[in-house]
């Protein structure tokens, strides 16, 4: 059921199981154990730490006794656990012994409401006695587990109307948002999802192999995972460094898996760099077994049928990459670009497909149909048991009766959340007649499927009146091979857009060499030279996807170093958190409109 790696002798080992019998007895004596604690059904469990066996062990024992499982952000600081903890209310607190500090830290105030602690490893001293001295009990996983076996209890099994987990959304701006997800909301999503899959010509079965990276507290993870264990199937976890993740694919050789776009574009970058090695020969064979493929795609062939031969000669060695057993590549949490889609489409020897929901969609709310290549650029059909629609967004000239169909895309039905918890107010204003209104805005194709397009929150007007989709163009300027990744900034108060660009140091070292230049990559960066090449080549991506003249970036702020990180500048699913950023580049940002005044 569960695997996991462990460090020996400085190198990560091969993968150790545990079945589904040995962590169903875990699973019983931990549900023991919370009731034995004084804990009834209904108190909130928060859970804190990385993918790992123990996180699913207590999301599973809180649904043994009807407790309510909070995930507390992995990727976030203490102020947003801070946050959760009181918010919540949570009494009791499962976490990684590496963030055990995290927890207690002083600044950490509302960790004082715990009554227990339990780590999933063990504590040091230091660390019981900093528990003990604000009256937490606390506990290894193993003295939890022994407690467990000797009080064994009758389980609190929960209703479908019961809460199941209030999942808190990282945002974007503000505190975070408490969704409320009942056992009817997940029942239902795994239920769709597993006849979703029927579809597949190759059925999920007991011998699939999930790799787990995604974190467990975002909800696309947490609903793969849950369908896996429904189906008997196997779930294995990265070591912990995303950086190293083809390290777990080559030890693991999944036969599934999900990732945001950033990770499937880096898959992406990897086999081009390596076609980029290849005499001009081999690289023209590959181009030619490349098309002669799509085009059979095209005609309406399965992956697997349109060209044996370019899959043995060609794109095998890319699977191979993956691990060698990829059937599945699913891609959420952000819109895939359709150059990206169509090649591992073509090249990876698996079904490659978008979805589409949020946290308060409980995961889905479209997905994608397998071999379906018109649906490339899009996000599918609505998923099984939901309802989907549009609505007039008459500010930036959205009509759902117009051609084509555009406006924000509500949904309906049993997978939709229950509200934000204790917050009213907010749950009014985006669920209306009973339609749930994600803020995002679609494009209903003539084949039926839904395409994302813009994003209402992240719309900003412009002095000169114009409307602007920062995450659109966003998008689109991250094509271009010298941007790494890209933030688009925009004041109501200024006509121009500015930029943070980090760029991809392969690309600008190149740029360096041909242009004569033998420096660091960081002073690379400050060349005046190379912040014009920068700009020209923003104006040429601008123009080919032939965007208006007020949505062309006219200044950038170069950056070596990626978002990613301890700075706090992305969520737990890689999205911008624009605030911080903002924050952030202040005075670049000032500095950059300056210099445009002075053109």
């Amino acid at each position: 059921m569960l695997g996991w790696r462990e460090l020996v002798n400085e190198k990560w080992g091969t993968y150790i199981w545990k079945t589904y019998k040995a962590v169903y007895e875990e699973v019983l004596h931990v549900a023991y154990a919370i009731g034995a604690s004084g804990l009834q059904p209904g108190c909130k469990v928060g859970i804190y730490g990385s993918n790992c066996p123990q996180w699913i062990v207590a999301m599973e024992a809180c649904n043994a006794q009807s407790c309510i499982c909070v995930p507390l952000y992995d990727t976030l600081g203490a102020g947003a656990v801070n946050f959760i903890l009181e918010h919540a209310e949570v009494d009791i607190v499962f976490v990684q012994d590496k963030k055990v500090k995290q927890l207690l830290d002083p600044e950490c105030t509302h960790t004082q409401r715990l009554k227990v602690i339990v780590c999933f490893t063990s504590m040091t001293e230091e660390e019981k006695e900093m528990a003990d001295s604000i009256g937490i009990k606390s506990f290894s996983w193993n003295d939890f587990l022994q407690m467990g076996s000797e009080h064994p209890s009758e389980l609190q099994t929960p209703q479908p109307s019961n809460i199941c987990t209030i999942m808190y959304t990282s945002g974007t701006n503000g505190d975070p948002k408490g969704v409320i997800l009942t056992h009817e909301n997940a029942v239902t999503t795994i239920s769709g999802l597993d006849r979703s899959m029927e579809q597949f010509e190759e059925k999920m079965t007991v011998d699939d192999v999930y790799l787990s990276f995604l974190p467990l507290a975002h909800i696309l993870d947490r609903v793969i995972e849950e369908y896996f264990f429904h189906k008997g199937a196997s779930v294995g976890f990265y070591h912990g460094d995303i950086n190293a993740l083809k390290d777990d694919m080559m030890e693991l050789k999944p036969t599934f898996l999900a990732g945001v776009p950033r990770v499937l574009e880096r898959i992406h970058e990897g086999v081009l760099k390596g076609l980029e090695e290849l005499n001009p020969r081999r690289r023209k064979i590959f181009d030619i077994l490349y098309n002669y493929k799509l085009k059979w795609m095209k005609l309406g062939y399965k992956q697997k049928y349109a060209s044996p031969l370019a899959d043995m000669l060609a794109f095998s060695k890319i699977k191979n990459r993956l691990g060698g057993r990829i059937r599945c590549i699913v891609s959420g949490g952000a819109p895939l670009s359709p150059e990206v889609e169509e090649f591992l489409r073509v090249t990876s020897c698996a079904f490659v497909l978008q979805g589409y929901g949020l946290t308060e969609t409980c995961g889905l709310a479209a997905v994608g149909v397998p071999d379906e290549i018109s649906m490339i650029g899009t996000v599918g059909p609505p998923f099984l048991y939901t309802e989907l629609r549009l609505e007039e967004v008459p500010e930036m000239g959205y009509d759902p009766l117009a051609d084509p169909p555009r406006g924000e895309i509500c949904v309906r039905g049993k997978t939709p959340f229950a509200g934000y918890y204790k917050n009213p107010e907010l749950t009014s204003e985006v669920m209306k007649d009973g339609w749930f209104r994600t803020g995002d805005i679609g494009e209903i194709l003539p084949n039926g499927s839904l395409k994302i397009i813009d994003r209402k929150k992240h719309l900003i007007k412009l002095s000169q009146g114009e409307y602007v989709a920062l995450e659109h163009l966003e998008k689109l300027y991250a094509i271009n091979p010298i941007v790494e990744d890209i933030w688009v900034y925009g004041d109501s108060f200024k006509s121009a857009l500015v930029a943070v660009v980090v760029l991809n140091q392969e690309h600008a070292s190149k740029w360096a060499d041909h242009n004569g230049y033998n420096v660091t990559f960081p002073d690379l960066c400050t060349l005046t030279q190379l912040h014009d090449y920068v700009i020209s080549e923003l104006k040429s991506t601008a123009e080919r996807n032939k965007l208006r003249g007020f949505e062309h970036v006219k200044a950038v702020i170069i950056e070596a170093e990626t978002f990613e990180g301890e700075k706090g500048f992305l969520t737990p699913t890689l999205k911008k958190k624009r605030d911080r950023l903002q924050d952030n580049y202040k005075i670049q940002i000032d500095n950059a409109y300056r210099s445009l005044k002075k053109l």
